[in-house]
């Protein structure tokens, strides 16, 4: 494949991982029951619902979780594999396979937004700390609303000690493993990574 191509795959995993997140964010900021009248909210929802709108007409929801944004999101993950195979000169494999491939991406990015998601509460909150401000940006609120479902029950059986909460590191770990389970399970080469978007 020659520089042209590899260009066009960079440029369009980074538009297409763009708009997953904010899909995902969608689907997991309504899990998490977070402030529907953030900015960042009204931003992730405003730029999903066009696509969203049309997927639940056919996918309903259930106890005011859109169930249509996660299958948006493995529709958009597969037809992105589908592209980067073509862009990167290969051939589409069989459905089986892409299939596979779509849920172990959607899987890792959900894994890695929680990820990053706890590194940005763990910085922002010593930032919040040392700048003494009381009020938390709309970002850091959103982002407590978005983890805190996650880190409450590690905190009940990890509660914090000394004033340090150490949910995180239990959270870090389990992320690993599970990554690590994924690829080991689904047989995922390095090759096969770069056109899954996500991992």
């Amino acid at each position: 494949m020659g520089v042209f191509g590899s260009s066009a795959a960079l440029i369009f995993n980074t538009v297409v991982g763009i708009y997953l997140l904010a899909v995902l964010l969608r689907f997991l900021l309504q899990v998490a029951r977070a402030d529907f009248y953030n900015p960042v909210s009204q931003a992730v929802f405003k730029i999903t619902d066009p696509m969203v709108k049309i997927f639940r007409k056919v996918i309903p929801g259930y106890r005011g979780i859109d169930f249509s944004s996660l299958i948006l999101a493995f529709v958009v993950e597969a037809m992105g594999i589908c592209a980067l195979i073509l862009l990167y000169g290969g051939s589409i494999p069989g459905v089986g396979y892409i299939v596979t491939w779509a849920f172990v991406g959607v899987v890792f990015f959900i894994i890695s937004i929680y990820y990053y998601a706890i590194i940005a509460s763990i910085i922002m909150s010593f930032v919040m700390m040392f700048s003494g401000s009381m009020s938390p940006h709309p970002i850091l609120r959103l982002i407590w609303q978005l983890t805190e479902p996650v880190m409450a029950p590690i905190r009940k059986v990890v509660p914090p000690m000394g004033g340090m909460d150490f949910s995180p590191i239990v959270i870090f770990i389990g992320i690993q493993l599970i990554q690590n389970l994924l690829i080991t399970s689904f047989g995922i080469t390095n090759q096969q990574a770069t056109v899954i978007i996500g991992i």
